[in-house]
């Protein structure tokens, strides 16, 4: 996965600088009575728009296609509409969004183990609608709108600036769009990344859950205010982006929480696919893991490397946000045991607090099977089977608010 990392942020670069140029050559939008709409309603439903495809990516890049393609009457009009505007592109999205959609409504009826590898796969899709619609739908939308401000920023039509008796500059025949574009699209592309990341958290919510009824609710609650936003968006487009600020705002702040969700996933369905736990081999020491609750002011799902000293002294050290400096705490080890999960497999510990063995540490799916040698490794007394934790208790502790009420369930193995 390192050695993608070059290629694909030197994709997004290009999507960054290319796209948006390619879709500024495209004339601006114009109404049914041949004006272009005013430069603010056109901010107000660009902001809409990035926000309802930062929610759900796959649902949003297709209705927003879908609702274009219907409304371009000619053929010129349709051949002037962007790539995801074309009926394969948006009619192979509503597929997709049914087939998630059926697979949580029978989700609910069957056992949770059944539906976890489909889970797996909706959130791998999620991931890279998300890309896409970062790279190739946000600076075309943007451009759009860049398009439709120029335009309206121009106070007359036929602008001179006279120098003196010897050249005329038609400064209303120059078009600024693509430098409007190229400044508003890394604002737009941070909006969208922040509102997605929140909202990829529920994607990841799902995964862990243990309940299908639960997984059900997740979704319903992210399509209903979807559906709060494009609705409000039709009645009154600056309500609709007056919600989307909001939405924005309470994102930023979640930003953090949602961002270790995230990572978690990624690293979880990357695992999974790859089958990462047949060729892995532990490292004698500094192994990656996440925390498996708040300890010392870091908090749950910080993800980081585990060491342990001569005297058997355990340190977790990490970098926050992945890229800041490197800080490390130490990890107590009282009543430590590995616990063998279905899915993951987890490291439980002595809570002072409520005096209770519970999830200290996580393990990523490619130690399934590894846990009698990482016990080993790390000088913990052998290991257990961890079944389901209670849905409320499980809630609390995945949505981080107040302290787990219950302990994981420990049976011996």
């Amino acid at each position: 996965m390192k050695r993608l990392a070059p290629l694909v942020a030197l994709l997004c670069v290009v999507c960054v600088f290319a796209v948006p140029l390619w879709a500024a050559s495209n004339p601006a939008p114009k109404g049914k009575d041949g004006d272009v709409p005013s430069a603010g309603l056109e901010l107000a439903k660009t902001a809409t728009q990035i926000t309802g495809v930062a929610i759900s990516p796959l649902l949003g890049v297709s209705t927003i296609g879908a609702y274009q393609w219907w409304g371009a009457h000619t053929d010129a009009e349709k051949a002037a509409l962007p790539w995801f505007a074309n009926p394969l592109v948006w009619g192979c999205g509503f597929l997709l969004v049914g087939g998630c959609a059926a697979k949580d409504a029978f989700g609910a009826a069957v056992p949770p183990g059944m539906k976890k590898p489909l889970d797996v796969l909706e959130t791998v899709e999620n991931k890279v609608s998300g890309l896409v619609a970062t790279g190739a739908v946000v600076p075309v939308l943007v451009a759009a709108a860049s398009k439709v401000m120029a335009a309206r920023g121009t106070p007359t039509a036929g602008l001179d600036l006279h120098l003196g008796n010897l050249a005329m500059v038609h400064l209303g025949a120059m078009d600024f769009s693509w430098l409007l574009t190229i400044l508003m699209v890394p604002l737009a592309i941070a909006v969208h990344a922040v509102v997605w990341i929140a909202s990829h958290a529920i994607n990841v919510l799902i995964l862990l859950s243990p309940w299908g009824a639960v997984d059900a609710a997740l979704k319903a609650t992210r399509t209903a205010l979807l559906g709060l936003v494009t609705g409000l968006a039709f009645i009154d487009p600056v309500v609709g982006a007056t919600l989307s600020v909001a939405i924005i705002i309470f994102a930023y702040f979640v930003s953090g929480w949602a961002f270790r969700l995230t990572t978690f996933g990624t690293i979880f369905c990357w695992d999974f696919f790859t089958s990462r736990r047949k060729r892995f081999a532990l490292l004698a020491d500094g192994n990656k893991l996440f925390l498996g609750r708040k300890l010392e002011g870091v908090p749950l799902r910080t993800y980081g490397r585990l060491w342990q000293a001569k005297d058997g002294a355990l340190t977790f050290k990490f970098r926050p946000w992945l890229v800041l400096a490197e800080r490390e705490i130490a990890v107590p080890r009282d009543g430590m045991v590995v616990g063998r999960g279905v899915f993951y497999s987890e490291v439980l510990g002595h809570n002072p607090a409520t005096d209770r063995n519970e999830t200290l540490l996580l393990l990523p799916p490619r130690y399934l099977g590894h846990e009698e040698l990482f016990a080993r490794t790390y000088h913990i007394n052998g290991t257990c089977e961890v079944g389901l934790r209670k849905a409320w208790s499980w809630l609390k502790e995945a949505l981080g608010f107040g302290k787990p009420a219950a302990s994981t369930t420990v049976s011996p193995a």
